[in-house]
């Protein structure tokens, strides 16, 4: 099994509603699926806050990571932010993921990109040995906090 990423376009529409679709009901995210749609859609279009890859062969994907980006006078430059990552259930534990967490900073350095951050549940200790793996370390003194607006 592949990590191979392929960047989203306008056809992958409907192949990655789906999986994060998916994802999102297994995370409990509720959401419509005109408010989803309205949320990827523009990624796909070439917009220049995120991207969204498909994990694996693009006509049947097994997953997905979605990075947007902001700037960050602290790192220097433009940084990223992984939004969401999934990978369908019955391919899990097989690599996919990490291979992709390792394989994409390389990319989005190359493109310029000076951090990549994430979001992480506090009581998910699996995704946190995953992401430890793969170089992303929490910061001493700092917690991610939010206001929806």
């Amino acid at each position: 099994m592949s990590a191979a990423l392929t960047l989203g376009t306008p056809d992958h529409l409907d192949r990655l509603l789906t999986l994060v679709t998916a994802f999102h009901a297994e995370e409990g995210i509720v959401m419509t699926d005109d408010a989803r749609r309205a949320g990827i859609a523009p990624l796909l279009d070439g917009i220049p806050h995120g991207v969204a890859y498909l994990i694996g062969p693009p006509r049947a994907a097994i997953g997905y990571i979605i990075v947007t980006f902001g700037w960050s006078v602290e790192f220097g430059g433009m940084d990223g932010f992984i939004d969401e990552l999934y990978i369908r259930p019955g391919v899990r534990k097989r690599g996919i993921a990490s291979e992709t967490l390792q394989s994409l900073p390389r990319a989005l350095g190359d493109a310029g990109l000076k951090a990549l951050h994430l979001e992480i549940d506090t009581e998910n200790e699996t995704a946190q040995r995953l992401y430890a793996r793969a170089g992303f370390a929490r910061r001493d003194k700092y917690q991610l906090m939010t206001r929806e607006l």
